[in-house]
């Protein structure tokens, strides 16, 4: 049993998620069948039903038409007081991807994406977000205007949410509600839990207390605000393939631990908190494109302090320091010069050793971010309903092996209306919970008739389909690899390599399963 995690670098590393429990409008999705399909039942489509959704399935395989939610955010918000509006920076965002959002509906329903109107423009659908205490009303929530990026990504931005001292609870969510034009409600799309802090540590940060730490290989956001006018705020971000200081989108990075020996691009695994003092390495989570290793320091009255060691902090004012700078004081900063990124030559101080005087705008606040993505495609479904709660698999663990074998599904927002797919095969599935589905592997013989002599593995995708057509898409895969056996009566067929027969030999030692050896992979 071998399992992987997403390797693709725009995706979130764990797609396990805080989101709350599906509220009773979301649960009346499910079919009267569905309601009577108790925990610990197998349940299966029937025939015609299955029949039915097969060929879409397969549509939807083969021509990628899934919808895409992806919502980006700070890990932490600084509560306001009295009559302030500290606005959560950075803004949390929206993104919209997928060929599926210009895909009309199959099933006979047109009703999803309504035709665009003579003279009508635009997004075709619209969103509001707010916090999830919000009651819904417009005065608590705040409309997105989306627009095409040069990706052909919608954004859209929530610039001025804030949450007030009224609030008192120490973690919250964001709240997207996203509406199709025609008024047809789409779905409620919830962000990972934000903590709420009061204002910026200013303690010198102790390892006994992480919450507020930045570990290594984590995802982080930097801005820029001179003389701590807001409006005056900008975000490194990357465009064209280059770096640049945004006034109105930001980016998220991974921040790497970097090894002075390694090469650019390189990371070996380097576990723990990142500390001021140390070699550091940002690299875009959606373009790869990374910035040369840099020293980060910390920044006290518009200083960078040379000899300080603590752990980083949320929101701390920090520089970023090119390597190779002289003893002393002084060195090469990253900078901002109005939307360009440059490089900032410091000065030492004259009245402190071990510090250097730096300019406002190489004084940047960190602050690390949050990102969950939400797949789907409506093309299949003949329904109306939202197509929220969005399922959310996590892991795959299987048990048996041969003729007999299981899968269980961990992850969130499960219900009783799922279906596992693989491929274009329903697989026999039961409802644990809403965190575990299990199901039955299917028979390889249901994707190749020649299965007994196949030498290659055979790699499947899996995916869950809801009792009505919805289908939802998956970052995983199961393979069904064959041992090797000669297909009889076929004399002329030329003998395998060498190699190949002891690759496969190795394979029948290492495993005793018959016929078939199952995997999971990512």
């Amino acid at each position: 049993l071998d399992a992987y995690s997403p390797a693709d670098p725009s995706m979130p590393p764990n797609p396990l998620t805080h989101l709350s429990l599906p509220d009773r409008s979301e649960m009346q999705l499910q079919s009267e069948a569905d309601r009577r399909s108790l925990p610990g039942t197998w349940t299966r489509s029937s025939p015609e039903h299955t029949t039915i959704l097969r060929g879409g399935v397969r549509r939807c395989l083969q021509q990628q038409c899934e919808q895409t939610v992806r919502i980006v955010h700070a890990k932490v918000a600084q509560k306001s007081y009295g009559n302030e509006k500290r606005f959560f920076c950075p803004p949390p965002c929206v993104y919209l991807s997928g060929p599926g959002w210009r895909v009309k509906p199959g099933g006979g329903s047109q009703a999803q994406f309504p035709p665009h109107q003579a003279g009508e423009t635009g997004p075709t659908v619209c969103g509001y977000m707010g916090l999830d205490s919000a009651s819904g009303s417009a005065a608590e929530t705040q409309k997105l205007n989306f627009e095409q990026q040069p990706d052909s990504r919608e954004f859209g931005c929530a610039k001025t949410l804030y949450i007030s001292d009224a609030d008192k609870r120490k973690h919250f969510r964001l709240v997207l509600r996203l509406v199709l034009r025609g008024g047809r409600e789409l779905g409620t799309f919830h962000s990972r839990l934000i903590k709420v802090i009061s204002k910026p540590s200013q303690k010198k940060q102790s390892l006994k207390n992480t919450d507020l730490c930045i570990s290594s290989g984590s995802k982080v956001s930097l801005f820029n605000r001179l003389r701590s006018q807001t409006v005056s705020t900008r975000y490194l971000s990357v465009e064209d393939g280059a770096f640049v200081a945004s006034a109105r989108q930001w980016a998220a990075f991974t921040l790497h631990l970097a090894d002075g020996h390694s090469s650019q691009g390189d990371f070996p695994p380097r576990e723990g908190y990142v500390r001021y003092g140390s070699l550091v390495q940002l690299v875009c989570t959606l373009t790869g494109i990374t910035l040369p290793p840099m020293i980060i320091r910390k920044v006290a009255k518009q200083c960078a302090l040379l000899d300080v060691d603590e752990p980083i902090s949320q929101l701390h004012k920090c520089a970023l320091q090119f390597p190779g700078s002289p003893p002393g004081g002084g060195g090469t900063y990253l900078c901002l010069a109005t939307e360009k990124v440059v490089q900032f030559q410091a000065s030492p101080c004259p009245k402190e050793a071990n510090r250097a005087l730096l300019n406002d705008s190489s004084c940047w606040t960190i602050i690390g971010t949050e990102s969950v993505e939400f797949s789907f495609s409506t093309s299949l479904a003949c329904t109306l309903e939202p197509v929220t709660p969005v399922p959310l698999i996590s892991t795959l663990e299987l048990s048996g092996g041969g003729d007999v074998a299981t899968l269980e599904l961990h992850g969130e927002n499960f219900h009783a209306g799922l279906k596992v797919w693989f491929g274009d095969v329903e697989a026999e599935t039961m409802y644990r919970s809403p965190r575990s589905l299990v199901c039955v592997v299917p028979d390889v013989a249901a994707f190749c008739s020649d299965w007994r002599w196949l030498r290659a593995p055979i790699t499947i995708p899996v995916s869950l389909v809801r009792s009505d057509g919805l289908f939802y898409p998956s970052a995983f895969s199961f393979t069904y690899t064959p041992e090797y056996s000669a297909r009889p009566g076929h004399t002329g067929v030329p003998e395998p390599a060498t190699d190949a027969d002891a690759l496969l030999e190795s394979i029948h030692q290492e495993f005793t399963r018959t016929n078939f050896h199952l995997f999971i992979q990512t």
